[in-house]
């Protein structure tokens, strides 16, 4: 139980530490220096690091180690073009394949679980939160192949869709609570089986997500990488 315990504790730290730029995006990991810093033995950090391989926020590279996953913009235009075509789809299948059942489910699912998404701060959790959300209206499609696809384009843009997370919630002054999601909009649309209403408002949504997770990304680069002087001067 101890074991399990620590690796929690260091998949968290280092989930963090990624998402805050502690980690520089496309470095590698110096596994030593890590292991210092967060007190933990050898075996455990890399059965953590291993995790996060898995989750999207790290990447191994035989022979060199783990690295930071990098924030190529070209690369998060194609993802998340790949998870509009995908999304968008998925949704439109869904406002004709859903049964009654389902749908009366789904709802039930938004009304337990919004209130607590929309006030949550906890990043990792969000960014499950959100996955679970899209996952469901793929499973509402009946179309298998779209929703593996959509896991797997999942795990490569979970780092970048927490950067995303994380600003929303930093920069947002209207509390949460006090307005109608984006998740709450596109669900009545779809069980209303309003497959037009449904499908725009899924790509609106994925695309403002798009744009905020590129501009966190460049954000994010002129501090790690452009000396302050620079900066000042940009200002």
């Amino acid at each position: 139980m101890q074991k399990t315990s620590n690796v929690d504790r260091i998949i968290e730290k280092t989930r963090e530490m990624a998402i805050n730029f502690e980690l520089k995006p496309g470095a590698r990991i110096n596994e030593t220096a890590l292991s210092t810093q967060l007190g933990a033995s050898r075996t455990p950090l890399r059965e953590a690091l291993n995790r996060l391989v898995a989750e999207g926020f790290l990447t191994f590279q035989t022979g060199k180690g783990f690295f930071c996953r990098a924030l190529d913009p070209r690369r998060i235009m194609d993802l998340y073009e790949a998870r509009v075509a995908i999304e968008v789809e998925a949704t439109r299948l869904a406002c004709q394949r859903a049964t009654d059942d389902e749908l009366s489910d789904f709802k039930a699912y938004i009304d337990a679980t919004e209130p607590e998404y929309l006030k949550n701060t906890d990043v990792g959790e969000l960014v499950q939160w959100d996955e679970a959300f899209h996952l469901y209206i793929a499973r509402l499609s009946h179309n298998d192949e779209m929703l593996r696809i959509l896991e797997n384009l999942n795990g490569r843009i979970r780092y970048v869709r927490a950067i995303g997370l994380k600003t929303i919630r930093a920069t947002t002054a209207q509390p949460p609570a006090l307005r109608l999601s984006a998740h709450r909009r596109i669900s009545d649309a779809l069980i209303a089986r309003d497959a037009e209403a449904a499908t725009n408002l899924m790509r609106g949504h994925i695309e403002r997500r798009w744009e905020e997770a590129t501009e966190a990304a460049r954000i994010a680069y002129s501090q790690i990488y452009v000396p302050d002087e620079m900066l000042k001067e940009m200002s």
